[in-house]
């Protein structure tokens, strides 16, 4: 070692022997944190608080280290930190290495225990019955639009959401072979296969695409398969061993997918938040203008509007809204009363924070 490198590691060991103490006072903290929930009965998990402290962190950092890396590292110090508290079990739409996956641990850090579950229906229902405390779906891509199971399951289900999540999608073409002339079938999920339909027609437009359940599930057969390729996310391909033959392949290169994180519970509000509702207004002239007047009449902002058929009656509709702010605040809980007055149902689905 030269004698200009020893000091200057000799001063980041003294930083990271300082770093780990302050971990270990954060977590006795984080320890009397969890007793005093417990006592008062108040959930564990603040989705609020998390999105607080990674703001806060973010603004007051003066560099020079990475603003985008804040955020993923004190992730996981807050993951390591909540599994003291209490085991953190989450449920999945699986299996592991889809981008419900990545989702997952992008949100709950790698401390948590993901379950990986077979369908979005199995997914509530391991909320619903506490066998996870937190579950977490698709809901949205900003190229193919609305998850329609999703929202159907709201329809059924009791569970609030909690959070949403902003995950960026990148389609890699992975394969046991790294020449593209050797692939003779492409596996994916259906709107995998979609959202890289260009890429395909021009660079494979005579081989077989091949639909199946998963983007995970794609790569496992293209594991054991060499003529075959699977159209899937850089984690499926580091998971089953494939070279990336082609990385990034949608032909929209600006792809993301919009999760939500479900659970039993209402969280409390936060600072930007944005409340979700369902309703069945009544068939009746100028019903649709009078549905959107309790929201302009109050300035409050309508971010997404979306329909779905009344599946027990032909011709009638249940209606999604995504509204800023939490039911709690005034403004929006007599919107919503008013609204109300319209339906012939309407339900809260939840309050949570902003992050689109």
């Amino acid at each position: 070692m030269s004698d200009e490198l020893k000091p200057l590691r000799e001063k980041i060991d003294t930083l990271d022997d300082q770093i780990l103490d302050l971990l270990n006072e954060r977590a006795q903290v984080v320890i009397d944190v969890g007793k005093t929930k417990k006592n008062n009965k108040k959930s564990f998990y603040v989705p609020s608080r998390e999105q607080a402290i990674y703001e806060r962190l973010k603004s007051q950092s003066p560099g020079p280290f990475p603003v985008d890396a804040i955020q993923r590292v004190f992730r996981e110090i807050i993951s390591a930190s909540l599994s003291l508290e209490q085991p953190m079990k989450v449920a999945f739409l699986g299996p592991q290495a889809t981008f419900t996956h990545v989702a997952a641990m992008q949100q709950f850090g790698l401390s948590a225990q993901l379950i990986p579950q077979k369908s979005i229906p199995a997914v509530f229902e391991e909320v619903a019955r506490g066998r996870a405390s937190y579950g977490v779906v698709p809901v949205e891509n900003s190229n193919e639009g609305v998850v329609t199971h999703t929202l159907d399951m709201f329809m059924e289900s009791e569970l609030k959401i909690n959070a949403e999540i902003l995950q960026e999608i990148s389609h890699d073409l992975l394969s046991m072979t790294a020449n593209i002339a050797d692939i003779e079938r492409v596996y994916s999920h259906p709107q995998a296969l979609a959202q890289c339909r260009k890429w395909l027609d021009e660079n494979l437009p005579d081989v077989p695409l091949i639909d199946v359940a998963s983007t995970a599930a794609a790569a496992q057969l293209a594991a054991g398969d060499r003529s075959a390729a699977a159209i899937a996310s850089a984690m499926a391909g580091a998971q089953y061993d494939l070279r990336q033959v082609k990385a990034n392949i949608a032909d929209n290169s600006s792809n993301f997918t919009r999760f939500l994180v479900i659970s039993n519970q209402l969280p409390e509000p936060g600072e930007r938040d944005k409340t979700s509702i369902m309703f069945c207004i009544k068939d009746e002239p100028g019903i649709l203008l009078r549905m959107l007047e309790p929201f302009s009449q109050r300035g409050i902002n309508l971010s997404k509007i979306e329909s779905r058929p009344l599946k027990k009656r032909a011709w009638e509709y249940i209606f999604f809204l995504d509204i800023e702010g939490h039911i709690e605040n005034e403004n929006v809980h007599d919107a919503v009363e008013q609204l109300a007055n319209y339906c012939q149902f309407i339900k809260v689905l939840g309050s949570y924070p902003k992050t689109i």
